[in-house]
């Protein structure tokens, strides 16, 4: 598992790699238990603020591992809770994740990439949800989260016909945040997270429940969850730093608390 799946710090950043580059970085459990413990080891570490997820140049993962379910029945699926059980992880996390993604995000590699919290891509990158080309349809979020990302009509396209987008329609489509040249990719990605980490962790994922809300709520109560949250925000020491800071025009030391 250590193999599959790779991990480094940079300041207050943690770096999670996929690595399978043999099968262009597929998915088994294997990747997604490893995933899922760097995780757990980053969340749990107070001098990590933001993590990154990424593959290689030619694939952040082109699917999930077909051979190793091509088998499953439907009892093999449901007794071991396939996808839920690990793959979950990715969206449970309280801290900010971003995918870094450079190549093929196909499958089961797009819905991992959409379960982060925003998707940075290389210009060589390639998204789509071609299990409808295996008979099958997609069982990680495709059906779910790429409508709320980039509109119904574009998801029932990439759906039902398994073509891919290319990473300038996809951050016309909003599936995207930025786009970079491959061999920056990472770099840029680590320094836009590290921007993120350096801020009040605590308001940091503040921001991310609030945002997350916005997709399991109406307008009304995710203005309430908001107002709410933003009332907390005023327990916070780094709160009366940030304030005090831009009123004294000096840079804020935040303690993350």
């Amino acid at each position: 598992m250590a193999d599959v799946v790779l991990t480094e710090i940079h300041g207050r950043v943690g770096l999670i790699r996929i690595n399978r580059p043999e099968v262009l970085n597929a998915l088994n459990n294997d990747v997604m238990d490893g995933i899922g413990l760097a995780i757990d080891a980053f969340e749990a570490d107070e001098a990590i603020g933001c993590i990154v997820l990424t593959g290689n140049e030619k694939a952040f993962a082109a699917g999930a591992d077909i051979g190793f379910m091509k088998e499953f029945g439907y009892m093999d699926a449901y007794k071991t809770d396939f996808i839920t059980r690990n793959w979950e992880r990715i969206r449970t996390c309280r801290k900010p994740v971003i995918a870094a993604v450079s190549g093929y995000a196909l499958g089961g590699g797009c819905e991992v990439a959409m379960m982060c919290d925003m998707i940075y891509a290389a210009d060589n990158a390639r998204f789509g949800q071609p299990e409808i080309k295996l008979g099958t349809l997609p069982g990680a979020g495709g059906t779910q989260r790429l409508p709320r990302a980039v509109g119904k009509a574009k998801a029932m396209d990439m759906c039902l016909t398994g073509r891919m987008m290319d990473a300038a329609e996809a951050e016309r489509s909003g599936l995207v945040a930025r786009i970079f040249a491959p061999e920056k990719l990472v770099e840029e990605t680590l320094a836009a997270a590290q921007t993120i980490a350096d801020y009040s962790l605590p308001a940091v994922m503040m921001v991310k429940e609030s945002v997350n809300r916005a997709y399991e709520s109406s307008l009304a109560e995710g203005l309430l969850f908001e107002r709410r949250t933003f009332h907390a925000s005023f327990a916070l020491e780094d709160q009366k730093e940030g304030m005090a800071a831009f009123v004294g025009k000096r840079k804020a030391d935040f303690k993350h608390r």
